[in-house]
């Protein structure tokens, strides 16, 4: 029998050569620096691939619009966010103790939420989160509950507690009732603390 190069599967995204994954990661945090620094409303395709060092056509044939790419960004930024959570430094990350990081998991989350809200505007998600997202942030939350001896429903427990840090709610209590974020991760707390029983 011969050796032949395995098939690839197919729902597997194709391999991605390595000077096309770096050009990807050097536009994408460009993009995060550009937004972070002038706003979503000032960043066009073409700012970023000279913040980037790539020519504006590599920006377009990777991303092809605005929405796109800010849609990509996000992506990127959760990826880098949900690893701090897994292996991270305590207590957001291993190593503290299951109630300390479910409320810095908490503050992080709806901190990264209001700091991202022009990106989910931008890419044009209707403010809601991918269902990897969701899947991801679900079942921390789960693995923590259990963790802390929690009974009850626990998949619906871990969706009360996630609900509050979904842009819809957090921009009405932010921008509309002009609500402290103090005030708003504190009541979070509390919240996540009588679900525990703590």
């Amino acid at each position: 029998m011969t050796d032949r190069p395995l098939l690839p599967l197919a729902d597997a995204a194709p391999r991605e050569r390595s000077d096309a994954a770096r050009n990807r990661d050097a536009v994408l945090a460009a993009a995060l620096r550009l937004v972070d620094e002038h706003g979503v409303a000032a960043v066009t395709m073409e700012s970023v691939a000279e913040a980037a060092g790539v020519g504006k056509g590599t920006v377009f044939r990777r991303f092809e619009n605005r929405s796109g790419l800010f849609a990509a960004v996000l992506d990127h930024s959760e990826a880098r966010w949900q690893e701090s959570v897994m292996t991270g430094e305590p207590p957001l990350g291993p190593g503290a103790l299951a109630l300390d990081r479910l409320l810095a998991f908490g503050d992080s989350r709806i901190s990264r939420t209001l700091s991202h809200a022009e990106l989910f505007g931008a890419a044009s998600t209707g403010h809601t989160r991918s269902y990897p997202v969701w899947s991801f942030t679900s079942l921390h939350v789960q693995h923590l509950l259990r963790e802390l001896d929690v009974t009850g429903d626990i998949p619906l427990l871990a969706a009360a507690l996630l609900a509050p840090m979904e842009m819809p709610i957090l921009s009405q209590q932010v921008r509309i009732e002009k609500l402290p974020l103090p005030r708003i991760v504190a009541a979070w707390q509390d919240l996540a603390r009588r679900v525990v029983g703590a």
